[in-house]
């Protein structure tokens, strides 16, 4: 007889997996010492759930300095369905509460997990260039990210990592105020107030960037 094949966890559920808090652990120490991360303004992340993060995407650890700074609420994020290379990787994602998501093409199954992630007053980090860049501009926005955001109508606040996570050199993560969008709400949600939405979003890494230029 077959082996029975081994259950995927819900990525979107009450439980947080023990997987997801050695993890949280372990960055600790990583992104104390390691690989070190100063964050500015992190008491951001201690406002009331649900909330939608967004944040220019650098390494594949950035997920975990998040989770590292938001203790009592576990975060939700998506993540390209290609980093699911096997079962077993696939297993791990959707443990630390990975909704995996087709970039090109309209996934309603992880629509549906953004929505019950905020409904469940959780955090879901959403990543708008779909992939890591090396840049820290954010110009290449990804269609799906606005319009995910909007609809889970949580607060969006954005984060900007400096530069790249790298061995024995510290990393600053700057957490920002809200981006306000009541008003394309009020438009409808819709192919023009999402991109919009879009632009809202470059011009609000823009400033970051020129601020920290500053500092």
């Amino acid at each position: 007889m077959a082996e029975k094949a081994a259950k995927i966890p819900e990525p979107v559920s009450d439980k947080r997996s023990v997987i997801y808090e050695i993890v949280r652990f372990l960055a600790k120490i990583v992104f104390g010492v390691l690989m070190p991360v100063k964050c500015h303004h992190k008491e951001r992340l201690l406002a009331e759930a649900p909330y939608v993060l967004i944040a220019n995407h650098q390494h594949a650890l950035d997920p975990v300095v998040m989770a590292r700074y938001i203790p009592k609420k576990q975060i939700v994020f998506l993540g390209k369905k290609e980093l699911a290379v096997s079962p077993l990787a696939r297993k791990i994602l959707t443990a630390c509460h990975c909704i995996l998501v087709d970039r090109h093409a309209t996934d309603m199954t992880a629509m549906r997990n953004c929505m019950k992630a905020v409904k469940m007053k959780k955090i879901l980090l959403i990543f708008p260039e779909g992939t890591r860049h090396h840049k820290g501009q954010m110009e290449e926005i990804e269609n799906g990210a606005s319009l995910i955001a909007m609809r889970c109508g949580a607060p969006i606040i954005p984060i900007y990592f400096d530069r790249k996570l790298s061995w024995f050199r510290t990393t600053h993560m700057y957490v920002e105020e809200p981006i306000p969008y009541d008003d394309l709400k009020e438009k409808g949600i819709n192919m023009q107030t999402c991109e919009e939405m879009n632009d809202r979003f470059r011009e609000t890494y823009r400033r970051i960037i020129e601020e920290t230029k500053k500092n």
